[in-house]
């Protein structure tokens, strides 16, 4: 009996111990990682040019089989009220759904900025297919010599004053690179449960207002709007030098930030994406395909992700039903404080994306699907898989350069 008590309190000392590190774990994120939590990072002001100092500006739209998306959001990019000489190239990359045709056909409907639509071929070895799209897209539109380049994605929606205000906020802060985090879709039980958690994850992992620091590491972009200096992408080598990169926003943020690039990354007021998500599989898929490319195909980094989320997301209701359970009151009250702190550092993204507040206290919840999707990705690249996404597959796609 004494022996069998010793070893009870024995286990939940330590039950307590890791909800204490827990807990320790969510203070220092709440105060210590940039304030990540935090939505207002938002696009700096700027002062518009003259009327005739206007730069030129390319938009450059990889596609691949959007058919489904083109007809909301290319009419908006189209509509643009950009007061300079601006014109989009769109990159029709093998699409078999009739996306290049639909193009040409929104634009002789829709009227607005000129439209060229060309075709780049299949991409050869090394290259994954948006980025040779990309390179396709920009070699056009150096031909029209704009200084600069607006990369967005076939899926995503534009005010009609979007990319002038990318214009203006980039001249005004001297940025080489303005990149918006569009609003993604939010309509499905699971988008609400997945979506807002996903831009959360990311802002934790790469904290904006260390992004636009001035020779600070930190650098991301999100890459369906991304305005970039012309000058800066052929100095950087954009996107020879990330050709291989699966997470390419990302590894483009970090090529412009190494060459001594000021960037700027923040959430979207006025940019929406229209891709929608209705089930647990297309987010599945979505996260999955390049989850362990994020770890740099690492076991050892794919181990402390997996230890990590469990510390920091699962334990603390873990604990605090542990501790009332077994009567060990520290026990309960750092589960119970560190899910308090968990919860209230998400509220703020759960108001960007005007949801239900009771979503908040379901965050282990989604943390764990994060988890599972992180560990499949690493499964199905070690079955030789690897990023699968519209009929392509890398097997063993290259990582991202590190942060130097």
């Amino acid at each position: 009996m004494c022996s069998a008590a010793v070893g009870q309190t024995a286990g939940v000392s330590v039950i307590v111990w890791i909800a204490v590190a827990s807990l320790l774990a969510w203070l220092w994120l709440l105060l210590g990682q940039g304030f990540f939590w935090r939505t207002d990072v938002r696009l700096p002001p700027g002062r518009d040019p003259d009327p005739g100092d206007w730069p030129a500006v390319c938009v450059v739209v990889p596609a691949r089989d959007e058919a489904a998306v083109l007809g909301e959001s290319l009419p908006s990019l189209l509509a643009q009220d950009y007061p300079g000489r601006a014109e989009i190239v769109l990159i029709d990359d093998n699409s078999s759904d009739g996306t290049g045709e639909l193009a040409r056909d929104l634009a002789r409907r829709c009227g607005g900025l000129p439209l060229t639509v060309d075709t780049p071929g299949e991409p050869p070895a090394g290259w994954t297919g948006k980025l040779w799209a990309v390179r396709h897209g920009i070699e056009l539109a150096r031909t029209r010599r704009p200084e600069y380049l607006l990369l967005t994605d076939a899926d995503i929606a534009h005010a009609p004053d979007s990319l002038r205000r990318l214009v203006a906020a980039a001249r005004a802060g001297g940025y080489d690179m303005v990149s918006q985090m569009a609003r993604l879709r939010v309509e499905s039980l699971w988008e609400r449960l997945v979506v807002p958690a996903f831009v959360y994850f990311f802002a934790q992992l790469y904290p904006f207002r260390w992004i636009g620091r001035r020779g600070g590491r930190t650098a991301a972009a999100a890459g369906g709007c991304v305005l970039l200096r012309a000058g800066t992408a052929e100095r950087a080598r954009i996107p020879e030098a990330i050709r291989h990169a699966v997470i390419d926003d990302v590894a483009l943020a970090r090529t412009v930030k190494r060459l001594g690039g000021h960037i700027w990354l923040g959430l979207a007021d006025r940019v929406d994406s229209v891709r929608p998500y209705p089930r647990l599989h297309d987010l599945w898929r979505m996260v999955s395909r390049s989850a362990y490319a994020q770890l740099r195909h690492n076991p050892l980094l794919l181990l402390g992700t997996v230890a990590g989320l469990a510390l920091v997301y699962l334990m603390p209701p873990a604990a605090l039903v542990a501790g009332a359970a077994a009567g060990s009151a520290a026990t309960a009250a750092a589960g119970g404080a560190a899910w308090l702190v968990m919860i209230v550092t998400y509220v703020p993204m759960l108001r960007y994306y005007r949801q239900p507040l009771w979503l908040a206290p379901l965050l282990p919840f989604t943390a764990l699907l994060y988890l599972l999707m992180t560990v499949d990705s690493a499964v199905q690249h070690y079955r030789g898989r690897g990023a699968a996404w519209k009929g392509r597959t890398y097997a063993r796609p290259d990582t991202v350069p590190e942060e130097g």
